[in-house]
């Protein structure tokens, strides 16, 4: 019997079951795919750009060490090449300081000869100004030139610096002065106590036993006083052979006087003064005539 082809029959195929975590795709990615591929791409790229090898941080402490170590071993040579040349240096500042000393024993010995010889020479001198008399103006020019050594009375004056630098008071007799340590004395303070005594009658002065003549000079030199280029420290004692009495009276009343009251009343500066019966002045080590011209009077042909 025939009939009306028939469809093939259909064969159902059984469904699988959906997964009891297909809600938690994210989590099931992260299971699925380990963590340790991503580092291991992160390696590679590194390695291809040339980056690679150790961490940044164990780099940075291994540059350091290695900075460490090649400072120490600069310092370990430093030292060594000090320690070596130690000996040479010491030896050399031996061998400097008997130089200085051989030195300083020759100057000596040519100043004690000089000191003899101008000594012979002003003996000859008088000598021979006694032959043609002429001894007493010359002895009187050589007092007062200082070439020759005098003895008589006069004024002591001790002057010193303060015990500590201070600002003073109102009043600055240094108006000029460009020292800021006050306490201390300077050379225009000299000056000015030289000047006063000569003034006030002195024949002949001496600081701290060198002799003063009308070509001395007192200068300063830092903080030290020169008298003709010869540094003095302090205390100054200035001895002025004169009538003493009269020659510390009118050196105290003077102006020079007044202004050492001055810097003792303002600085602390510390003066004392006294009236001697014999004072004693050497000779002026070099006394040169510069220029010497006989007087002629006027109006003679």
């Amino acid at each position: 019997m025939c009939g009306m082809p028939q469809p093939p029959p259909v064969r159902s195929t059984p469904t699988r079951p959906p997964r009891p975590d297909a809600s938690m795709s994210l989590l099931t990615n992260v299971m699925d795919h380990s963590l340790d591929d991503g580092y291991a791409e992160a390696a590679a790229r590194k390695r291809a750009d040339g980056t690679g090898g150790l961490p940044k941080t164990l780099r940075a402490k291994l540059g350091l060490a290695a900075g460490l170590v090649l400072a120490a071993l600069v310092v370990t040579v430093g030292a060594a090449q000090a320690r070596v040349a130690a000996p040479v240096v010491a030896k050399e500042r031996e061998e400097l300081i008997d130089r200085i000393d051989r030195e300083t024993e020759a100057a000596n010995k040519l100043e004690g000869t000089v000191d003899t010889l101008r000594d012979d020479v002003s003996r000859r001198q008088r000598e021979a100004l006694r032959e043609t008399g002429g001894s007493a103006q010359a002895e009187l020019v050589g007092i007062l030139s200082g070439a020759t050594a005098v003895h008589g009375p006069g004024v002591k004056l001790v002057v010193n610096d303060a015990k500590q630098a201070t600002t003073g008071g109102d009043g600055d007799p240094r108006e000029t002065s460009g020292f800021s340590d006050t306490g201390r004395v300077r050379d225009r303070d000299m000056q000015r106590v030289v000047n006063g005594l000569w003034e006030s009658g002195a024949e002949a002065v001496s600081i701290n036993g060198q002799r003063l003549t009308a070509l001395s000079a007192i200068r300063a030199a830092g903080d030290a006083i020169l008298v003709d280029n010869k540094p003095l420290v302090p205390p100054y004692t200035v001895l002025a052979v004169g009538d003493g009495e009269r020659l510390s009276t009118r050196f105290q009343n003077s102006a020079d006087g007044l202004y050492l009251h001055a810097l003792q009343e303002s600085y602390g500066i510390r003066t004392s003064i006294s009236v001697e019966n014999d004072l004693r002045l050497p000779a002026a080590p070099s006394v040169i005539v510069r220029t010497a011209q006989p007087i002629t009077e006027k109006g003679t042909s």
